[in-house]
């Protein structure tokens, strides 16, 4: 119900929790939660787009994260309590995966935060 592969799975309806169509990657109230998405192979993306899950008031949201990508480099993530998706452009860069991690709960609060949908926008390298 709220395994990692609901988060890549293309669905994005995220105003509820549980059932399909809303699922998504709950991870209880873990301060050490990642998710990695393997690629495979080499590939070339230049945006993340975030989809959090925004059954308020069940839920809350993470303010910031990282993504870290094989090839060593970084990108600090902000994020806003929104239902809407979140994109996070930058410069091309050919990697085999990335890593959400890092990842803080809003201050004071105890409810869940949780991910619909992760987004890697990119083409097999050339």
């Amino acid at each position: 119900m709220f395994f990692a592969r609901n988060a890549i799975d293309g669905y994005v309806a995220n105003e509820s929790h549980g059932n399909f169509p809303f699922q998504s990657w709950g991870i209880d109230q873990r301060e050490d939660a990642e998710l990695t998405v393997d690629f495979g192979r080499p590939v070339t993306i230049d945006t993340l787009i975030l989809t959090l899950r925004a059954d308020y008031p069940h839920d809350t949201y993470w303010t910031d994260g990282t993504a870290l990508f094989s090839d060593g480099s970084q990108l600090p993530l902000t994020m806003a309590k929104t239902a809407g998706p979140q994109p996070y452009t930058f410069a091309a860069k050919t990697v085999t995966w990335v890593r959400l991690t890092a990842l803080k709960r809003a201050q004071g609060t105890e409810f869940f935060p949780a991910l619909t949908e992760l987004a890697v926008i990119g083409k097999n390298a050339e």
